[in-house]
């Protein structure tokens, strides 16, 4: 029996990101830019579809609760 561990990984660099859009405007498919770059196949996606969307690659605000301190006040 295999268990997979699915682990939170950093967010990729704005680079590799360009590098994504730039292979998809160049014409080449998903699966092939996953497997240049070494990147899951929904991550490509993922990129590709806020890329479309919002057009930019940059990271985006998140939603949540805000912070209860200040980051004056947690440097105390």
């Amino acid at each position: 029996m295999v268990v997979e561990c699915i682990m939170k990984t950093k967010e990729l660099t704005k680079q590799v990101r360009d590098k994504v859009v730039e292979k998809y405007e160049a014409g080449l498919g998903y699966k092939k830019i996953s497997r240049a770059l070494n990147i899951s196949l929904s991550t490509i996606k993922s990129i590709i579809r806020k890329w479309k969307e919002y057009g930019t690659t940059a990271n985006l605000p998140r939603g949540g609760r805000p912070p209860k301190l200040k980051s004056r006040t947690r440097r105390k």
